[in-house]
């Protein structure tokens, strides 16, 4: 079956381009069956209006409430009849009630080594903590913060006389290919996000999966 892919972004849409192109290279089984937004101009937008792709946005501040918002972007998202929502370059919390409608079927990607680093900054807060190692994590959402189980994570060195902005492009060079790959090993059945655990290959996961430099997923050695 091929998976039906829900796809927010706040941003340029990077990562949504990155899933698209995936999907109609057959590196991923499945499609995208709309994207959704909080930024009605946003470079997601119009990825998706020149790929002809389903797309949903409203600005936040028309609704009189966060919850508002939330119900009806997710009414949307339901009516496309997604098998995974995936967060990329979303920048809004999502609450609880909208996160409860599809529980183990929502990810996003963070650049950080989760549970290091949850929030905004993570780069410059890398730096400041004098961490060897910075990276990416793809996690399930959950209502806390960042805070779901992380299902892959990529790894990535902090050299000498970095900056946030230098560190944040050699992150930005691995997400696409973490998310990839984790979204690939979802529409292919390796991975499973089921009620009870989250399953790599059948056995349940104990450790974050890994990136390795051939784009590939691998067990945490």
């Amino acid at each position: 079956m091929s998976l039906r892919l829900a796809v927010l972004a706040s941003g340029r849409g990077s990562n949504f381009a990155a899933l698209l192109q995936a999907c109609a290279a057959g590196h991923i089984h499945g499609s995208v069956v709309g994207v959704f937004s909080d930024k009605p101009q946003s470079g997601a937008m119009a990825l998706a209006a020149e790929a002809g792709v389903h797309a949903w946005a409203m600005k936040p501040n028309t609704f009189e409430t966060r919850d508002a918002f939330d119900a009806a972007m997710f009414d949307a998202i339901d009516a496309v009849q997604p098998d995974l929502i995936v967060c990329a370059g979303y920048m809004r919390i999502i609450g609880a009630a909208a996160i409860a409608r599809f529980p183990n079927r929502m990810i996003n990607i963070h650049p950080s080594l989760l549970p290091r680093h949850p929030g905004l900054h993570t780069h410059q807060r890398a730096l400041e903590a004098g961490d060897a190692e910075h990276g990416a994590s793809v996690h399930v959402v959950i209502p806390e913060l960042d805070a779901g189980p992380v299902l892959a994570q990529v790894r990535v060195p902090v050299h000498d006389g970095d900056t946030a902005e230098t560190l944040a492009a050699r992150v930005l060079a691995r997400e696409h290919p973490l998310l990839l790959a984790s979204v690939a090993a979802v529409a292919g059945g390796a991975l499973r996000l089921d009620a009870d655990a989250i399953r790599w290959q059948g056995a349940p996961l104990r450790e974050p999966l890994r990136l390795g430099d051939d784009d590939r997923l691998h067990a945490a050695p």
